[in-house]
């Protein structure tokens, strides 16, 4: 069957005129004032660019043609020209009509009987993917009339080989063991290879392994074989080709890839990948790899790092799948040899102008990965799939409308074939919700939404107008026990924050755990933390599930280390509460939490016009930073602060565009927080050791544990460290000179153990000698 490849040429192949005699003007100026620098064609000169690339970037791409020709480009050398208006208006119009995209001006043709002839005879499907449907052994076709010239489509169609695309060299390795594979470069150097297999599969190959290379000369794509009508309407089809949603774009309909993904692996993960953002779906970041330990941990060394460019500060945990790793900051991902660091694939999408409150400041915290593909959210609340060995988009869905204050800062969580996220914007007056979306598609399954709309059952627990803008976002990723099947997803603060008098009553879900069945998202059962808060105390910390033994009875448990200073054990399969008690000392709000699970509220704590002194700060006596159990040792490890703040009250009201606080929290003067690595015995919530840190206490590196004995952490000092997991003796450290907000993970790669974290806008692995 024929395979149509098609391969963007930048060679020009002069664009049809619009107006003779006005072109043939706008031709003689163009030769007689540009070609010299950018080449009679404008594909590039000695001394000039190509003018005809039409996604580039740089000083002139937010400039028209007719400012650049009149003003120049100081700053790369290019002097303006004063023309009068019959040369200037003639050489305009040639250079746009030379720069224009297929999409502008598309050719005539039965756009539909083009599409038909792609995905049906002419078998182009088979490389190339447009919307999240087709192959992956071409380019991504979905913005092609964006992205190309007709004349560029036309050039290819005619001769694939004209000249090569980076990441589609295709070549035949014979490798050392004798194996002979085919398949496309995706990216090289002096040490490895990153070969897309013909199959479909990625391989990481070590310059070492190769016998011979030979590149192959004969493309997979031949040169278009269809009638003067199939052309035609194949041209009218691919010149229309955009993402931009025009009412001239064709974009063919999403449908399901090949291959169906698999949870297995995910459910009962090998631990030498890395496979969800906890590493497992009961939230627990302890690994049972014990290559590296506390006899050995001191030779420990960075093996490689990885920038990401732009980047203000990096909140993701890796993700490594096969010795993959998946790297994420907002709106992008990358694919990371996980031995090397070597990039093999980026993604990328402008960030979202308007976007408020977290999500705009350009945080992600990484993805979830099934079968074949990569999911993420965008700053601007939706959810996407990319193929997991090519970074191609695969379907894009929205989640909600950042204009109404939604945006998405999360790792997804993968339950059998959902994919399931909250949305941040907690304290901008968004209704928070979880939503759910079919894997394979990218249809919406079903949402939970975490507070009620006013006269909604539950409403009689927001007393007052506050309801219309409650807040209770699910801003951190959730976990997942097969065994009992559900998910368990913490929700975030009611709004506004310090201010409670328009929401009277104890606004839930807000400060909670949700125990929600995959399926259906219907709730099963619930636990409120801290009813009716007013510290911006929200329960978006890790809700951990483990198996122990408690007070002599086997139990499914879940623990948390709550924002607001108490650290708490549930049964998860019930929801009834145990115990809890405080893991810091500055606790003031509360003398405890009763039998019946709420909290024992002391006087004069809330906050006032004045200001009241209240512990912990806003902040938390933790946050979001990841936490870990040892079952070795019984301990459970978190990271916590000692501070308070002065809380104040006030009557701002819901401005759109604007945190929605009432109120605000200050430093206590002369006060200064600490830090503290805490080791909790989950038997009686007491604590067990702890290790001080030395900083301001306001970064927020998480811990990993592991079956050496191990205990890493993101060190307040900015020291990535290693301490004995039964008594927190320390055993190494690495000065990163960055404030971590991001937790460690740890996986395999060639036979080698490595620990790797995101510190400042790095990606820092480390392994032994």
């Amino acid at each position: 069957m024929q395979r149509h490849f098609i391969v963007f040429v930048v060679a020009l192949v002069c664009a049809p005129s619009a107006n003779g005699q006005q072109t043939d003007v706008g031709r003689r100026q163009f030769a007689a004032r540009c070609a010299s620098c950018h080449g009679a064609d404008g594909a590039g000169g000695e001394f000039g660019p190509s003018i005809l690339d039409v996604r580039r970037t740089g000083p002139a791409a937010s400039r028209s043609i007719r400012n650049i020709i009149t003003e120049g480009i100081p700053e790369s050398g290019m002097p303006p020209f004063s023309l009068r208006p019959e040369e200037l208006d003639p050489l305009v119009a040639y250079v746009e009509g030379l720069r224009a995209p297929a999409a502008a001006h598309p050719p005539e043709g039965d756009a539909r009987a083009g599409e038909n002839y792609f995905s049906g005879k002419g078998n182009c499907m088979a490389c190339h993917m447009v919307a999240g449907r087709g192959g992956i052994l071409g380019p991504d076709l979905s913005n092609l009339g964006r992205e190309a010239r007709l004349a560029q489509i036309e050039a290819a169609l005619r001769d694939p080989n004209a000249l090569p695309v980076t990441g589609y060299r295709q070549v035949s390795v014979r490798l050392r063991s004798g194996q002979t594979l085919r398949g496309l470069v995706k990216n090289e150097s002096n040490y490895e290879v990153q070969l897309l297999v013909l199959n479909g599969t990625l391989r990481i190959l070590q310059r070492d392994e190769i016998a011979e290379e030979t590149v192959e000369t004969k493309p997979l794509m031949p040169p278009l074989n269809a009638t003067e009508p199939e052309r035609r309407d194949l041209l009218a089809y691919l010149s229309r080709l955009s993402t931009d949603k025009s009412p001239d774009a064709v974009l063919a309909g999403q449908g399901r890839p090949q291959g169906d993904p698999s949870f297995s692996a995910i459910a009962d993960p090998n631990p030498t990948d890395w496979l969800t953002y906890n590493g497992h779906l009961s939230g627990n970041r302890h690994s049972s790899l014990d290559q590296i330990n506390t006899a050995n941990v001191a030779q420990l060394g960075a093996r490689w790092m990885f920038n990401i460019p732009g980047s203000r500060r990096l909140e993701v945990t890796p993700v490594v799948v096969d010795g993959v790793m998946y790297v994420t900051m907002a709106n992008e991902a990358y694919a990371l040899d996980a031995a090397s660091g070597m990039q093999i694939w980026h993604y990328s999408r402008p960030l979202t102008k308007g976007v408020i409150g977290d999500a705009g400041t350009a945080i992600n915290r990484g993805v979830a990965v099934l079968g074949d593909r990569v999911f993420m959210v965008t700053d601007h609340a939706h959810m996407i799939a990319l193929n997991r060995f090519t970074g191609q988009l695969l379907w894009d869905s929205e989640m909600a409308d950042f204009r109404k204050h939604y945006g998405a800062t999360s790792a997804p969580l993968v339950v059998n074939d959902l994919v399931i996220s909250g949305t941040s914007g907690g304290d901008e007056g968004a209704r928070g919700f979880i939503d759910s979306y079919k894997a394979s598609t990218g249809e919406h399954a079903w949402r939970f939404w975490n507070m009620p709309a006013p006269g909604e059952p539950l409403s009689e627990t927001w007393v007052g107008r506050a309801i219309e803008h409650g807040c209770v976002d699910s801003w951190l990723t959730g976990t997942y026990d097969p065994s009992t099947d559900l998910i368990y997803w913490p929700t975030g603060n009611p709004c506004p924050d310090f201010n409670g008098d328009e929401r009277k009553g104890d606004n839930l879900y807000s400060s909670s755990v949700l125990a929600l069945e995959p399926k259906t998202g219907k709730l099963r059962w619930y636990y409120q933390f801290s009813p009716h808060d007013l510290h911006d105390w929200d329960a978006t910390e890790t809700p951990m599930l483990i198996d122990a033994e408690l007070r002599g009875r086997q139990r499914k448990l879940l623990v948390q280390a709550n924002r607001n200073g108490f650290f708490y054990v549930l049964d998860r399969v019930t929801g009834e509460f145990l115990f809890a008690e405080p893991f810091v000392k500055k606790l003031t709000w509360a003398s405890g939490i009763g039998p019946d699970g709420r909290p024992k509220l002391l006087p004069d704590q809330e906050p006032t016009p004045q200001g009241t002194k209240t512990c912990p700060a806003m902040g938390g006596a933790t946050n979001w930073m990841s936490t870990a159990f040892n079952p070795a040792t019984g301990l459970f490890y978190v990271m916590a602060v000692e501070a308070c703040n002065i809380y104040v009250k006030s009557s701002a009201w819901w401005q759109p565009g604007q945190s929605f606080y009432g109120g605000g929290a200050r430093r206590v003067a002369g006060e200064a927080g600490q830090k503290f690595l805490r080791a909790i015995d989950i038997q009686t919530g007491k604590i067990a050791w702890e290790v001080p840190q030395f900083g301001s206490g306001s970064s927020a590196g998480g811990v990993l544990s592991s079956a050496g004995g191990v205990l890493f952490l993101g060190d307040d000092s900015g020291a990535f460290a290693a301490v004995d997991a039964k008594n927190g003796k320390p055993l190494w450290h690495f000065q990163t000179g960055a404030a971590f907000r991001a937790s460690p993970m740890t996986y395999v790669a060639e036979g080698k153990q490595y620990v790797a974290i995101a510190a400042g806008s790095n990606i820092i692995a480390f392994a032994l000698p």
